[in-house]
């Protein structure tokens, strides 16, 4: 499972812009020792989801699909895991 959770971070944080790697990054750093097999699944079913598309979700300015709906989802919608440097 260890090695599972650094191939996603992994993933998490080299999206390719600074923008995603923060929010799908940060979500992850945030949430994912909470998570299970299933959680840690369907976070690995989402990194294979446009950066634009997650992201949109996430801000809810599209809808999300039916397969990320619940509480993963309602967590990165929260937003509250991204640090703003000032």
């Amino acid at each position: 499972m260890d090695e599972l959770r650094r191939a996603l971070k992994y993933r998490a944080w080299h999206r390719g812009t600074r923008e995603a790697d923060m929010m799908i990054g940060g979500f992850f750093d945030r949430y994912h020792e909470s998570w299970g097999e299933h959680e840690l699944a369907l976070f690995a079913a989402l990194l294979t989801e446009t950066d634009v598309d997650i992201m949109a979700w996430a801000i809810g300015t599209q809808e999300v699909p039916h397969r990320y709906q619940g509480p993963l989802m309602d967590a990165m919608q929260k937003l509250d895991f991204i640090e703003i440097r000032r």
